[in-house]
């Protein structure tokens, strides 16, 4: 390393052979063939500290990418809805200019590799003094500056190889975003179809309170039972209107959401989803894989890792800081009294200088420390981003077996809520039991049928959050540009 003290070494002069000139250049580039920094290597499973497989796992088989997984529901509605989020929501949109403003910069940085080249011309005329023997005369200027900084220790490449790592991350922001948004209108169709379930249970019950308010009513109009038949089925058949009332709005809500993630105005969906249809259940036999599979499936975590490699080679930026820097630059001037001798007489300069900065206070160092310091978060917010990305696996996959499980026992205690209800009416209007042991059969009917309409909810939306966990909803083709997806060595 050169030590902090300031001093500024230059050296200009006229050139007039081409050869000179070369060989300024070739030795600046047999300079920079070297760059300042550490080469990034992406940090292997073992190295992550990856287990060989998933803690609540019962198969390790492949976990295909499952790019379109919400085909596997088979709901044609659902498999529109998902269509149109991922070509009209508006997070997808802002997602995709942020890879445009990444594409750009990559640009920009790659631009400082080559040479900065200006021209100027200028016209100008002398009008002689009437009465005075000069003439009218005029002149013709032409000139073009060049200048370059010769990449001596890679800084600028070590900043492009920086720019394309944010490039390929911002990319996979992109996939990430889009699989979010495709898992979030899937989640919200299915909870939409589960209300609207519980909506038409809410309805049926009301139905058979209502007959049974008025059954209620009659006997103690005829007294054979006490008005305390009567309120309590009042009471059921009022808190049950409450609740219609309620999933209406919570419907009304879900359909707003839809839209919105469809990147339409909120009452876009009101008629289009007015219809009640059934929960769509997917399909939860698939592979999951080994939790190595993360590492070039899920979109979250690879840009993460690009993220590192993007902070890696940042130190490198900033290392070639603290080294001399070479710029070599020229002129090419000519100048007439007409244009036909415009190009009689050229003259050119070519100007070599060196700098190197040698005291700063320590500001440049202290860029190199915080370069460092960056990698060293951006490594550890990738172990978290992996961390994360196996608890979501393992996550979705007891939520989807405990659903599974527990449709089962639901399923079970309808059928004996059904029972028990069918038993309790028919009594009750013949008088073999009392009101309150109907209104238990109602309410434990009512309460069986929701939590049926539930776990089904809950078994879809966890194999939702299964899909996305794994990495599905995304594949390259869908990156605007995606070659830029493919991981890097350096810049090219």
């Amino acid at each position: 390393m050169f030590p902090n003290r300031a001093l500024t070494i230059s050296a200009g002069g006229r050139y007039h052979h081409l050869r000179r000139i070369l060989g300024a250049g070739a030795g600046a580039l047999a300079l920079s063939a070297c760059a300042t920094g550490p080469d990034y290597r992406p940090p292997s499973a073992s190295e992550l500290g990856l287990p060989d497989s998933y803690s609540v796992a019962e198969t390790e088989d492949r976990a295909d990418m499952l790019t379109r997984w919400w085909t596997l529901f088979d709901d044609p509605q659902l498999i529109d809805l998902v269509e149109e989020s991922r070509a009209a929501n508006l997070d997808v949109a802002q997602a995709l200019a942020r890879l445009k403003q990444a594409r750009a910069a990559l640009s920009q940085s790659r631009a400082s590799l080559f040479p900065t080249i200006a021209t100027s011309g200028g016209y100008g005329r002398n009008v002689g003094i009437r009465g005075a023997t000069l003439p009218d005369t005029d002149s013709f200027n032409l000139g073009v500056d060049a200048s370059w900084q010769a990449d001596i220790f890679g800084g600028n490449r070590r900043d492009v190889e920086a720019s394309l790592a944010d490039l390929t991350g911002q990319g996979l922001r992109y996939a990430d975003v889009l699989a979010a948004v495709e898992a979030e209108m899937a989640r919200n169709y299915v909870i939409l179809r589960g209300q609207q379930a519980q909506l038409a249970n809410a309805r049926a019950s009301f139905e058979i309170q209502q007959d049974n308010y008025e059954i209620a009513t009659f006997r103690v109009q005829a007294g054979l039972v006490s008005s305390l038949d009567s309120e309590q089925a009042r009471i059921q058949r009022s808190q049950t209107a409450a609740n219609i009332i309620d999933l209406e709005a919570a419907i009304a809500q879900t359909t707003a959401r839809l839209a919105v993630l469809a990147g339409r105005e909120p009452g876009a969906f009101r008629e289009r989803f007015s219809d009640a249809q059934d929960i769509p259940s997917g399909d939860a036999g698939i592979g999951i894989g080994v939790p190595a599979d993360v590492l070039r499936m899920r979109p979250d975590v690879m840009a993460a890792e690009r993220s590192l490699a993007a902070a890696t080679a940042r130190i490198g930026v900033a290392r070639a800081a603290l080294l001399p820097a070479l710029n070599i630059g020229g002129t090419i001037d000519t100048s007439a009294d007409n244009l036909d001798g415009l190009f009689d007489l050229v003259s050119g300069q070519i100007f070599v200088k060196l700098a190197q900065t040698v005291f700063d206070g320590g500001a440049r160092r202290a860029a190199v420390t915080a370069r460092e310091a960056a990698a060293e978060e951006a490594l550890a917010a990738y172990r978290q981003s992996v961390n994360t990305a196996l608890e979501d696996v393992e996550n979705a996959l007891v939520s989807a077996r405990s659903a599974e499980s527990q449709l089962v026992w639901y399923e079970d205690a309808l059928q004996a809520a059904e029972n028990f209800a069918i038993l309790s009416r028919s009594q009750y209007r013949a008088g073999l039991t009392d009101f309150v042991t109907l209104n238990n059969a109602e309410s434990a009917l009512l309460s069986a049928r929701n939590s049926v309409d539930q776990a089904r909810t809950a078994r879809s939306t966890a194999l939702i959050q299964l899909y996305l966990a794994l990495g599905g909803g995304w594949e390259v083709a869908d990156i605007p540009d995606g070659s830029a997806v493919e991981p890097i060595g350096g810049a090219e």
